[in-house]
């Protein structure tokens, strides 16, 4: 048995753990008929990446596809060229037209790379006349976010969310051999029903469909279920009136770091895109005393899958119930303004999101160019800068943390008795304590408190000026 350090968190054990087993280039064990690749596992190798420009600057386009590349090495591939076509919009049969993707096979073949990743989501008609082409396998960019996040999930909720979304994807795309008919079954076979039921009874490929619907009914079932315990929780935390904070913003932009910086959570830190997708909650208190929750949340990205958004619809709640969101950027990412606006373009998706109050966080200050912090602070007035690695401006995002949460609107001064100690407790909690005097009757207790705890000490302590 090996000595583990004393010292670990839970989220160094788990970098540990990923980075103990990688992919290794070269071992494939490849299909020779290319249309059977909806029944095998999806593998990333050695892959050419391909995007369609349609609109915007070339800086935009190869961002995006610079993006695509880190997101393909996340995967556990090996990037061997980047391509980009200018077009008004994708071709409807082959995403880059016929004889881009005849070329495209001749740099296929000449590379030695066996999957062809597409800057986005194609249709099931496009990717099999792609494949068809260029002879080795094609998916895009909601297939390859699908893949990560089916590596990277951890809890039995995430990983029910993640299988939901992936069904969801896989269902229009599944396709059968060529129309073989040896893939039906009829009579006996079909279920035993013997006279009238012979015939060619159901495909394959129906079948398949038919038990992914079941599948997927049945994972929905599963989340709603353990979301039952996620609104339980909240709802105990709220009834008790403690300030909800969520961390929202790009994946790999600091999200984690934050969390940890401010609370020492000890989650999972990896410079690599959607390295955590579990929601963690916090306790944390602001430099007044006044105890908060933190939730982190999963990160998002340009273009995420719309899946993806509806299967991790119970995590995203965790941002609209909030009381405040701190929204993190990074700084030192070329264009920190796209992805303000990708995340934002998310959470317009979920109900109420957008209508609670957000301070923009931009993060990686000690790695970021000192022009651009400028202009994000210039244009984004509630916001502050911080540097999560080294702790720079985290007493500044604390103070800012502390005038945004909810109000304490009451001020009491009151004799609590010794036996209700837990009011006092709870004052110590959910508001702030500006005195304590112990005295041979009970506790006096001078506080700023919210109403639910306002209500209980009117019922139950006398106001001091009374005694």
């Amino acid at each position: 048995m090996r000595n583990e350090p004393e010292d670990l968190a839970v989220g160094d054990y788990e970098l540990e753990e990923r980075q103990a087993l990688r992919r290794v280039a070269g071992l494939s064990t490849e299909l020779e008929d290319i249309t059977e690749v909806e029944y095998r596992q999806l593998r990333l190798e050695r892959v050419v990446l391909v995007g369609v420009w349609t609109g915007g600057t070339i800086v935009d386009a190869e961002n995006s596809l610079q993006e695509l590349k880190l997101l393909a090495e996340t995967a556990g591939s090996d990037v061997l060229e980047g391509l980009i076509q200018r077009r008004d919009r994708p071709d409807p049969a082959t995403y880059i037209g016929s004889g881009k993707a005849v070329e495209l096979r001749d740099i296929v073949a000449a590379s030695g790379a066996d999957t062809v990743i597409c800057d986005g989501e194609l249709t099931p008609g496009q990717l099999r006349q792609l494949e068809e082409i260029v002879k080795v396998k094609v998916i895009d960019r909601t297939a390859l976010i699908l893949d990560i996040f089916a590596q990277h999930a951890k809890s039995r909720e995430g990983k029910a969310q993640v299988e939901l979304a992936q069904l969801q994807y896989l269902l229009p795309r599944l396709r059968g051999w060529g129309g073989n008919l040896s893939r039906q079954v009829g009579g006996r076979a079909a279920g035993g029903v013997g006279i009238g039921g012979r015939g060619p009874g159901e495909t394959k490929i129906e079948l398949d469909r038919r038990r992914i619907r079941e599948r997927m009914a049945k994972l929905r079932r599963q989340i709603k279920e353990m979301s039952t315990a996620r609104e339980t929780k909240r709802s105990r935390r709220s009834s008790r009136q403690v300030p909800a904070v969520a961390i929202a913003g790009y994946t790999n932009a600091g999200k984690s770091s934050l969390l940890n910086r401010l609370t020492g959570a000890g989650v999972l830190v990896e410079d690599a895109l959607f390295a955590t997708l579990d929601p963690t909650v916090r306790k944390a208190r602001t430099p007044e005393g006044r105890l908060f929750t933190l939730a982190d949340t999963v990160g998002f990205v340009r273009h995420l899958p719309h899946q993806l958004v509806e299967a991790f619809r119970s995590t995203l709640e965790e941002v609209a119930e909030a009381d405040l969101i701190l929204h993190v950027v990074d700084g030192s990412h070329p264009d920190p303004e796209s992805q303000l606006a990708a995340v934002r373009e998310v959470l317009s998706e979920i109900d109420g999101a957008l209508d609670v109050p957000e301070v923009v966080v931009v993060n990686k200050a000690d790695a970021a160019d000192p022009v651009v912090l400028a202009r994000l602070t210039m244009k984004e007035r509630h916001s502050v800068v911080v540097s999560a690695r080294t702790g720079s401006g985290m007493r500044d995002l604390m103070a800012l943390i502390e005038r945004e949460l909810p109000r304490l609107d009451h001020e009491v001064r009151v004799l609590v008795p010794y036996e209700r100690g837990d009011l006092v407790a709870r004052a110590h909690e959910e508001g702030e304590v500006l005195s304590l005097e112990h005295t041979g009757e009970g506790t006096i207790l001078h506080a700023r408190v919210l109403g639910d705890l306002y209500a209980e000490l009117d019922r139950v302590a006398k106001p001091v000026e009374t005694v």
